[in-house]
């Protein structure tokens, strides 16, 4: 399997390139500067600027782009069509390190996490670039993607367990009542989802058994 991965250097990026060298894949990391990474092969180039050639060959791409600019959050949105241009009407899958807050939270899918009363005003402003981000993504029939969002409790420095819940569009939480998981976790399931997902233009979630 040929994957890629965008903004490869960041942390979600760098231990999705990691785990995915682990499994003996064909990886290349598409960065902005020097490769950071462990993939042997690299892209050098700005997201922004990729194009359909960038992205030829690949079966899967995965998109890890974040910012935590709130004057920069718009380009979740812009940086995901620039994606879907280049991939659309291919084979090639496209997977998304996504938001845990347009998760929703009742069974009518009408109330999602980031609108609640208990969600952290603070990350109210990303979780609402991100859901909008998935909005735009449910329009395009023409790429074949997969929105995978973390628990609420996304820990960049947690441990590696090995282990998590695969979910859906709601909200869950583990046998603790906990919504966590680790960087290192969700990178197992991001990969996972690449060589043998098939959830094609479905939002997954997952969380820490």
């Amino acid at each position: 399997m040929k994957l890629a991965v965008v903004c490869a250097n960041g942390k979600a990026g760098s231990l999705i390139t990691e785990e995915a060298v682990n499994r003996g894949l064909d990886v290349t990391a598409i960065v902005r500067g020097s490769n950071k990474t462990k993939a042997p092969h690299a892209v050098i180039k700005d997201i922004t600027e990729l194009k359909a050639d960038d992205l030829k060959g690949f079966d899967v791409v995965i998109d890890a782009f974040g910012v935590f600019d709130p004057e920069k959050f718009y380009l979740h949105s812009e940086t995901l069509k620039t994606l879907c241009d280049a991939l659309s009407g291919t084979d090639t899958r496209l997977l998304i390190v996504g938001g845990a807050g347009s998760l929703y939270v009742n069974p009518e899918h009408t109330q999602q996490l980031f609108k609640t009363p208990e969600f952290p005003e603070d990350y109210r402003p990303l979780a609402a670039a991100q859901a909008k981000e998935l909005d735009e993504l449910r329009k395009r029939s023409d790429v074949k993607w997969t929105f995978v969002s973390p628990a609420a409790d996304f820990q960049p420095d947690g441990e590696r367990t090995g282990k998590y819940i695969l979910a859906g569009e709601e909200f869950t939480v583990n046998s603790k009542g906990e919504s966590v998981i680790s960087y290192a976790d969700y990178a197992i399931a991001m990969i996972d989802e690449a060589v043998k997902g098939n959830h094609i233009q479905q939002r997954i979630s997952v969380v820490k058994e």
